[in-house]
């Protein structure tokens, strides 16, 4: 049988768990409210906007997301219905395919930016002092390069 979680490390997952959720809720509700992105289309746009040619392939798309392909898909396809996006093919792999950043969807990040910089200050970052960012900075990093890492390794051991 598996070890219990001590009093106080349940009492840090059990406030992680509920202030995480709150604050995405929030942060998500504020994008919906200011600008009718959802959380997932805004991080699209960001990634997007941030890569060479304002495009990537989707594969990468997919992993930098943590998303299945079938929810990249389904993302994509809904942003492309909007003009947010477009899907294109590789011109290096025919088989590939890459989403594209539109004029529409920078336009609309840009846009979308300055309000979603107000929610995320005002929803966490405004109540923390320096250190608090500076401990939430190394814990979620090496959190994900663990979480990362352990990923890649069952990826890697499920396709040897």
């Amino acid at each position: 049988m598996t070890e219990g979680l001590d009093s106080s490390r349940l009492a840090a997952w059990r406030a992680y768990i509920e202030a995480s959720q709150r604050l995405f809720t929030q942060i998500e509700e504020d994008l919906r409210t200011d600008s009718d992105l959802s959380f997932a289309d805004y991080h699209v746009l960001v990634l997007l906007s941030e890569a060479p040619g304002q495009r990537l392939r989707m594969g990468e798309l997919a992993g930098r997301l943590v998303f299945s392909a079938s929810r990249l898909t389904y993302q994509i396809s809904s942003m492309q219905r909007r003009g947010l996006v477009s899907r294109e093919p590789c011109p290096e792999d025919r088989r590939g395919s890459q989403a594209v950043l539109t004029a529409t969807g920078l336009l609309t990040l840009r846009e979308a930016a300055p309000h979603h910089l107000v929610s995320v200050r005002t929803r966490l970052m405004d109540d923390l002092d320096d250190d608090e960012v500076a401990c939430l900075t190394r814990i979620f990093e090496r959190l994900g390069d663990r979480l990362q890492a352990a990923r890649d390794g069952s990826t890697d051991h499920a396709t040897n």
